[in-house]
């Protein structure tokens, strides 16, 4: 039984999807495999532009499996050095993978995202809630911290004093507040999360594909630049879209005042 779905609903998207909705989509070291294997192989595929990760059932993501938690099974298994082994050996995998990933990527967040599940989205672009999503940093009521690196993607999203307010707290966020905080890009019903996402996917993939790939880049890699470091990566990156065909059908497009008909080179 696979724990992630992978399908492709329209022309350049690409929907994952994590599948172990009686586990409310927590981790095991076969969903982080089969995760990552999905990011490889959408990252692979030219056709494909964009990204929606979403969760079967109610639930986005828990996060950790507290039934391992309980058992001291799986990655939660052995000593400290083990335990820090295991971290970094299999869910901090994803963060990793999601971070050197090159194209856009959307969370469709249908339900609770609780812990990891919460950073899990805040490793992708755009976020659409659904307005009745349960979204929280709950490590420290477990007597943990964010083990997959969520201090830094929480901070990132929501800005380094809310971060450290929610990772404290463990304080659980839901409806107007989630937007109120930066939690989402948009909060709409449940039942129209999906369809929201792919609109939101349909506005990307009208842009250059190659320029979002190397925007996302840039977006990421500039967090951790100084100034000059980041003027130069603009620049490298710039230098290689302003020679791109799609760089020049985006000029064209827009002097005779027509849509343009990019195709990512």
């Amino acid at each position: 039984m696979t724990h992630v779905q992978y399908d492709i609903p329209a022309p350049h998207v690409a929907v994952i999807t994590l599948d172990r909705p009686d586990a409310r989509n927590a981790y095991s070291v076969q969903m982080v495999d089969e995760l990552c294997a999905a990011f490889d192989r959408a990252e692979d595929d030219d056709d494909v532009w964009v990204v929606v990760l979403t969760g079967a059932g109610p639930s986005f993501s828990a996060g950790g499996d507290l039934k391992a938690m309980k058992e001291h099974s799986g990655m939660f298994a052995g000593d400290s050095i083990r335990l820090r082994k295991a971290y970094m050996r299999h869910i901090q995998r994803v963060p990793r993978r999601l971070l050197a990933f090159d194209k856009p990527i959307i969370a469709a967040v249908n339900g609770a995202a609780i812990g990891a599940g919460l950073d899990l989205a805040c490793m992708c672009d755009i976020r659409v809630v659904s307005e009745k999503a349960k979204l929280g940093s709950t490590f420290v009521k477990l007597g943990l911290i964010p083990g997959d690196g969520g201090a830094y993607f929480l901070s990132r999203v929501v800005g380094y004093p809310m971060a450290m307010q929610m990772i404290l707290t463990g304080e659980i966020i839901v409806g107007d507040e989630v937007l109120r905080r930066g939690l989402a890009n948009e909060l709409v019903p449940r039942e129209q999360v999906m369809d929201a996402a792919l609109a939101w996917a349909q506005k990307l993939c009208a842009n250059g594909p190659v320029a979002l790939r190397l925007a996302r880049q840039a977006m990421i890699r500039s967090w951790d630049l100084a100034a000059q470091q980041a003027l130069e990566l603009a620049a490298t990156y710039q230098s290689i879209s302003q020679l791109t065909s799609d760089h020049d059908e985006g000029v064209d497009a827009i002097l005779e005042k027509r849509a343009p008909r990019f195709e990512g080179r």
